[in-house]
């Protein structure tokens, strides 16, 4: 039977890419994002077999949206043998501002609540099953918190650290968790950055390289491994030389901005 992918943020960025990549394997997909529309026309252009693909409109700051999603996929396409919960937002924030406190906490709704809401429906019938890979798209932002990336900094370090609770959790029911921390990948989530991208990445060649992490079943996963190791040293920085190295950095842009 052909397998199936659940993924979340498919209507551009990496999500569009992972889910051309899936299908380029003979996944079948059920894709997931507010923005049907633009997923439909991808698949269109793509020239995706329309009986090979399904498409719901959720909302993943929304519990019960994204977790109605992920119950009609069951209804109508069977339990997913991957779902990837990639959907997510990037925008920096002040705290001194109070307008930013919402800022933060729909970062985290989106980033965080999201991502376990998009796991929630999928769990007990994989446990059941036997089998199964949950993929929670972290970041190398995660590693050190950032100046004006507050949001999204914690956000992907409570991803990271949620997601390896999950991996202990499951391990016993034969359901895979997988980490990916992406470095910079070109999407519109990255373009409009104030700073240097090193080692920046096309969507597709993360795409691919993160299929085959998730192929394989890795636990947890930088990609590319350049950024991971500039990662580690930079977590390995005491504090004073770390905040010497960041000050009068580029910001993340404000809401707004």
């Amino acid at each position: 039977m052909t397998r199936l992918a659940f993924i979340t943020g498919a209507s551009s960025g990496i999500g569009q890419a992972l889910a051309a990549r899936f299908y380029q394997a003979g996944y079948s997909l059920a894709l997931v994002a507010r923005r049907t529309a633009e997923i439909e026309t991808w698949a269109g252009s793509a020239k995706i077999d329309a009986q090979r693909y399904r498409i719901y409109g959720a909302d993943v700051a929304c519990t019960d949206s994204i977790a109605a999603a992920g119950a009609a996929c069951i209804a109508h396409q069977g339990v997913p043998d991957v779902v990837i919960a990639n959907a997510g937002i990037s925008v920096g924030i002040d705290t001194e501002d109070r307008g930013d406190l919402d800022v933060l906490a729909r970062t985290f709704a989106i980033n965080n609540v999201g991502l376990a809401a998009t796991f929630h429906p999928f769990i007990a019938a994989m446990r059941a099953r036997g089998s199964g890979r949950l993929v929670g798209i972290g970041s190398v932002a995660s590693i050190r918190g950032l100046p004006g990336h507050g949001a999204y900094c914690a956000s992907k370090a409570g991803v990271v650290a949620y997601c390896e609770s999950l991996r202990g959790e499951l391990r016993a029911g034969g359901v895979k968790v997988v980490t990916l921390c992406p470095g910079y990948v070109d999407t519109p989530l990255t373009q409009g950055n104030r700073y240097g991208m090193p080692f920046l990445m096309r969507a597709d060649d993360f795409a691919d390289r993160a299929f085959r992490a998730i192929e394989a079943g890795a636990s947890y996963r930088v990609i590319p491994w350049q950024m991971g190791v500039v990662a580690k040293l930079m977590r390995l920085l005491p504090n004073a030389l770390f905040d010497r190295a960041v000050q009068g950095r580029g910001r993340k842009k404000r809401r707004g901005e």
